[in-house]
């Protein structure tokens, strides 16, 4: 087997890129960015479908979190980060400022991740979904015929061991949560390798993935034991404090406000939408509790009135069958609305949630074809309702995802929030831009977009109801209270009971949602806020571009206009429609 080091091939593209002559070459340094950048991660590169580097198969190989692989990432980003900032943007268009800003703030941002919050160090969630990431990517995307992708499976099986040996160099403490999902999210990538993924490897390479998946369930299986018995000794607070917190969140909100801006934005915008869901309640009160007196105090009514519509759901048995049947109606209410003109191709699977992904989708979640090899399809996860669940946490389930609920959810994640904002990514050209929009795409862009196609299809009329409207409303509740969360959690010593209080009480989430949303918040930083955000500043770039338009304005071209972009942050978005 060739040892291959990652140190060496992104040094060989960074020697490209610097060594260019002038002019510039753009394209050239989308490219060299993008082979460097996918080379430092072979995982990604796979569900980029970029499969191959300078003579190296990426789908062989893991991505190297050793002293030098870490180092390799360092020069990389550093050099890259070099070379954008001596280009004269004021002599280039503005879609290439756009790519080059983007690169810009993605390598200041992935190196205060390196160099002060250090997740490598930390996260034992990281390695443990890289490695399900892995295995998962060439066992569901058809890139190539059966037996060489299982021949890659094989391959990064073997690199297992020496992967996780690395892991256990560079953790040195880790947060009792995020210790405890890592556990929970491998025990998904043994039952991956074990059972699914085997079931399925072709005959003549039984003997080789026999061989492979031993050495490496053994190492699975160790590193729970490892992070059980030795890393559990050495806790650390899984709040990232204000000032690493600022900082990551300049580069993942890219809104120009502070955290604490934004989150009186959010607090204030809470008070809004709890007063409009009393007015509903009030309007739906006397249909589900006739000759009733309407309790005076805003909690009891809207609670009351939502627990009648949440009574509303389908059976853990038809779950996804019930998802599949509003993915076809929002389908056609898209067409039939013009929302916006759908991709013309295209694959969408709805599938259980990978078990290694779990700890972070609780409900569900969507993967997008990749890039380079669209044709392979994308999935709309959904987190199945597992036999060992308690009874009351499937009916709580069950309820926050009732008929309404459930409707919400499949139109955030696939029609047409994620799959269809994904699937106009994929068209973006050149390609490399495309790539390079999709390998950094700006989460208040992608998050923003599906919360604001949300309100766009119930504003159009989509299951008209006074009971779809108190539940939207309810959504946006938790759209904005995931910013609270985010902000007084991570820096402001929110307890979990305050944070409850906040999602039940003042937000009228359910217990299992509430309880699922806290460990989110423990899990991640800075991406839960995105929803908000985007979303907000969806609606303030549509008014603009309506008022510029005047009297052309047509919602439906605006949004064919702002997909056809990709995902960069919102200010970029706005300075490409309105210039």
């Amino acid at each position: 087997m060739r040892k291959v080091s990652i140190l060496s091939l992104a040094g060989a593209a960074l020697f490209a890129t610097s060594c260019s002559v002038k002019p510039i070459d753009i394209e050239k340094m989308r490219q060299d960015f993008i082979g460097s950048a996918l080379a430092l991660s072979p995982v990604n590169a796979t569900q980029i479908g970029f499969h191959r580097y300078q003579e190296v198969v990426l789908d062989d190989i893991l991505d190297d979190y050793s002293e030098r692989g870490v180092q390799g990432m360092r020069i990389f980003l550093n050099t890259m980060h070099v070379d954008v900032g001596r280009l004269d943007s004021s002599k280039l268009d503005a879609e290439t400022r756009a790519d080059l800003d983007l690169i810009r703030k993605y390598c200041e941002a992935q190196l205060l991740d390196l160099d002060k919050i250090q997740t490598y160090k930390h996260n034992p969630t990281m390695y443990v979904e890289l490695i399900g990431a892995a295995i998962n990517a060439p066992f569901t995307l058809n890139y190539e015929p059966e037996d060489k992708r299982f021949g890659h499976i094989i391959a990064r099986l073997n690199r297992i061991p020496a992967f996780l040996n690395t892991a256990k160099s560079n953790l040195v403490d880790a947060p009792e949560i995020w210790n405890r999902v890592a556990q929970q999210e491998n025990d998904g990538n043994i039952d991956l390798i074990d059972h699914e993924v085997r079931a399925k490897v072709p005959p003549a390479l039984k003997g080789a993935y026999d061989a492979a998946a031993g050495k490496a369930l053994t190492s699975l299986k160790s590193f729970n034991s490892w992070l059980k018995n030795v890393l559990s000794r050495h806790p650390r607070d899984w709040r990232l404090g204000h000032d690493l917190y600022a900082q990551e969140f300049r580069y993942a909100l890219a809104n120009g406000h502070t955290p604490e801006e934004t989150l009186a934005a959010a607090e204030a915008k809470l008070d809004e939408i709890r007063r409009d869901m009393q007015q509903q309640a009030g309007q739906l009160w006397p249909k589900y509790y006739p000759g009733k007196p309407k309790p005076k105090d805003l909690n009891g009514l809207v609670s009351a009135v939502l627990n009648k519509i949440a009574a509303q759901h389908t059976t853990r048995d038809r779950f996804f069958d019930s998802a599949k049947a509003d993915l076809v109606e929002a389908t056609q209410f898209v067409k039939t609305h013009n929302i916006l003109p759908l991709p013309k191709n295209g694959h969408l699977e709805v599938i259980p949630t990978p078990e290694f992904m779990r700890g972070v989708y609780g409900v569900g979640g969507f993967q997008p074809a990749p890039p380079l090899e669209p044709k392979l399809g994308a999935f709309f996860w959904i987190t199945p309702i597992t036999p060992d669940m308690p009874k009351a946490d499937v009916e709580s389930k069950l309820r926050e995802y009732n008929r309404w609920g459930l409707q919400t959810l499949v139109i955030h994640e696939a029609m047409p929030g994620h799959w269809v904002q994904f699937q106009y990514a994929n068209d973006v050209q050149p390609q490399s831009r495309a790539v390079l929009r999709e390998m950094l795409s700006n989460n208040p862009y992608v998050e923003g977009w599906a919360v604001y196609a949300t309100q766009v299809m119930i504003d159009d009329g989509y299951e008209a109801s006074p009971e779809m409207t108190l539940t939207f409303e309810k959504q946006m509740l938790r759209v904005v209270a995931n910013t609270i969360l985010d902000v007084k959690m991570q820096t402001q010593g929110m307890t979990d009971q305050q944070a409850l209080d906040l999602m039940i009480n003042q937000t009228f989430q359910e217990r299992q949602e509430a309880v699922a949303k806290v460990q989110r918040a423990k899990l991640t930083f800075c991406q839960l806020p995105t929803y908000f955000v985007g979303w907000q500043a969806w609606l303030n770039l549509r008014d603009a571009y309506k008022q510029k338009s005047g009297s052309t304005f047509n919602p439906s071209r605006f949004h064919e206009r702002a997909l056809q972009e990709g995902s960069v942050p919102m200010s970029t978005l706005s300075k490409l429609l309105l210039q």
